[in-house]
């Protein structure tokens, strides 16, 4: 089992910066990828970026440029940093972890990111 608990989330302006924060517990030699998703009112579930144990960060399109995605293996931490937000970028973000070769994906309980115009 992993535990993922998120810390970061507020309120913010447009144009204004959040920085996200995701500490794992647990079995946590077991995972592979960590992440963020995001689910914003009314809409599913998206990713927002994810990294390797490596260190090779993957963006969706809509945050590219704008988010960077950094992961401390001795911390066990995963962060995003939120530049330039916008008011689509509001939703609840969730810090995921990918477990190696069983495929099972832990979620943490999610923190709220308000951007308004």
């Amino acid at each position: 089992q992993v535990q993922l608990v998120e810390s970061g989330g507020g309120s913010v302006q447009a144009g204004g910066s959040l920085r996200l924060s995701c500490a794992a517990s647990g079995s946590i030699s077991s995972i592979n990828k960590m992440g963020w998703y995001r689910q914003a009112p009314g809409k599913q579930r998206e990713l927002v970026a994810d990294i390797t144990i490596g260190g090779s960060p993957n963006y969706s399109d809509s945050v590219k440029g704008r988010f960077t995605i950094s992961r401390d293996n001795a911390k066990n931490t995963v962060n995003l940093q939120m530049n330039s937000l916008k008011p689509e970028d509001t939703a609840v973000y969730y810090c995921t972890a990918l477990q190696y070769g069983t495929g099972v994906r832990y979620w943490g309980k999610g923190t709220l990111v308000t951007v308004s115009a």
